[in-house]
């Protein structure tokens, strides 16, 4: 295995402050590093099909809900970990493009939902082999049993960094 920019800092601390145990740093500054360099891949695909990240993520939220492709945007605000002020922001901008309409209950006025337009989910059925098939290409390099051994290490992370639900 070859030595990264990590492992170069790990080396420059324990020179410089040896009674400073930064081994932590290896495993952060490496989930740092990886996660921006997903960003700029899955940009990369999505950009493909005219989505910006966020636009993938609302109009998949909806799509992987199934029949009848629609949700609150309470609902949506859960799902996407945004507030709802800029879930608001998205809804709006998704039903500028067509993607997604807004749609009063019959039952119940004061409950509007969104759903996925036609051309919301022309574009999410596009654009999600192409973004799984990018994902796998990622990860290519791991065995099936390392990526399950990865994935439960790093829920172990997440939930250890991750404030409790109010």
């Amino acid at each position: 295995m070859t030595d990264d920019h990590v492992d170069r800092i790990l080396e420059q601390w324990g020179h410089e402050r040896p009674d400073v145990d930064v081994s932590a740093m290896g495993v952060i500054g490496r989930v740092s590093r990886l996660a921006v360099d997903i960003a700029v891949q899955l940009r990369r695909v999505f950009a493909q099909f005219g989505l910006e990240e966020w636009e993938f993520d609302v109009l998949a939220t909806l799509r992987r809900h199934g029949e009848p492709f629609r949700l609150t945007a309470g609902q949506l605000v859960v799902s996407t970990m945004v507030t709802s002020g800029a879930m608001t922001n998205r809804i709006d901008r998704l039903e500028k493009r067509g993607y997604v309409r807004r749609e009063k209950d019959p039952n119940d006025g004061r409950v509007v939902w969104v759903a996925l337009a036609d051309a919301g989910r022309d574009v999410i059925d596009r654009a999600l082999p192409a973004h799984a098939a990018n994902e796998a290409r990622m990860v290519a390099a791991l065995s099936e049993a390392e990526r399950t051994q990865l994935v439960e290490l790093v829920r172990k992370v997440h939930v250890q960094v991750t404030p409790p639900q109010a």
